[in-house]
């Protein structure tokens, strides 16, 4: 067998067994090309897309959703609307990024598709229980839907073999000089996910900040025939910086090796009045906290259990190769684009 006919052999598997996936996003500007890179890679079965508010308002990530679907054709996969609000705080957006309408203030077409009846939390608990350990998760957007249904549902966790996440930093924040701004929306949210146990690989900006797409690359979105590479052209267009934070996760998800990563025990921090949303590496014990105050009781320092496989480094020729070449390349055949 040549090395030709393995390599050919080797992708039809891939393609034959795809990896499932749910999408938990906010678009979002990043996050419409992370979901045209997942909706362009025949390895992936996406099992649905679940908004949840961040970037803007559930009002705008939920039709944005469905608006990209069927930019992409791609209208069979189902919408559930997510949380339209942080578990315990106020919504803070990033309309100063993503434009008001999150998608860069691009005018694209009102969706003609309607979301399903099922909220996300309930679609994400149907989908895993159905399938146990059989459907990961890329959470793009601030954590509150994977919490709320793992707060709900104590099982969960386990069930879930993967779960991606962009968020998080151990080298100083985006919206604070703490906080990355997907954790910083919904600290607590973020905590009950680091702590649940479940596989967790957090791509934050260690390494996003290096994924910053250049003039060559939107060229080659433009120039493409693809609806979605010439939208993807345009809302990379709208960006002041296009980092490539949510893509980059879901370019990790399909393949790790585009990112160092390292074993490390994360931790969320909640309560601090200027550094909420701070994600906290320990790459060794001991485990400390702050020092008590001189009238508590002393808090012992815990193990060092690993809970996080964290991107500390990016190969960006690979990732942007995966990215540009899976949105702005057309295909032979494509059987899940509508006509």
């Amino acid at each position: 067998m040549t090395r030709r006919t393995f390599i050919g052999t080797a992708v039809m598997a891939a393609i034959a067994r795809p990896r499932r996936v749910i999408i938990d996003t906010d678009p979002g500007t990043d996050d419409a090309l992370a979901i045209f890179l997942a909706l362009n890679s025949p390895e992936l079965r996406i099992e649905a897309l679940t908004p949840v508010a961040g970037n803007v308002p559930l009002e705008l990530t939920l039709p944005n959703a469905l608006r990209l679907l069927e930019i992409a054709g791609k209208t069979h996969i189902p919408v559930a609307a997510g949380a339209d609000r942080p578990l315990v705080r106020r919504l803070i957006t990033a309309t100063y990024a993503h434009g008001e309408n999150g998608l860069g203030g691009i005018a694209f077409p009102e969706p003609t598709t309607k979301p399903v009846s099922e909220t996300a939390t309930q679609l994400i608990r149907r989908l895993a229980h159905a399938s146990p350990h059989q459907i990961g998760i890329v959470a793009i957007g601030p954590l509150t839907n994977i919490a709320t249904a793992f707060r709900d549902d104590p099982e969960l966790p386990s069930l879930i073999p993967n779960l991606t996440i962009m968020g998080g930093s151990l080298s100083g924040g985006n919206i604070s000089p703490a906080a990355e701004f997907n954790i910083y929306v919904d600290p607590e949210a973020a905590q009950i996910v680091f702590r649940s146990g479940v596989p967790l690989t957090m791509v934050g900006l260690d390494v996003t900040r290096k994924a910053v797409l250049r003039d060559e690359h939107i060229q080659r979105l433009e120039n493409s025939p693809k609806p979605e590479a010439q939208a993807a052209g345009k809302i990379a267009r709208s960006m002041r910086v296009p980092m490539m934070h949510d893509s980059l996760a879901m370019a990790t998800f399909l393949d790790p090796s585009i990112v160092k990563l390292q074993d490390l025990y994360v931790e969320i921090e909640t309560a601090g009045e200027l550094t909420a949303g701070e994600t906290v590496g320990y790459r060794k014990a001991p485990v400390r906290g702050s020092a008590p105050m001189a009238n508590s009781p002393a808090q012992p320092s815990k193990p060092f259990v690993p809970n996080a496989k964290v991107a500390l480094d990016v190969d960006t020729e690979r990732f942007f190769k995966l990215l540009i070449d899976r949105i702005a390349l057309t295909t032979r055949s494509d059987p899940d684009r509508a006509p």
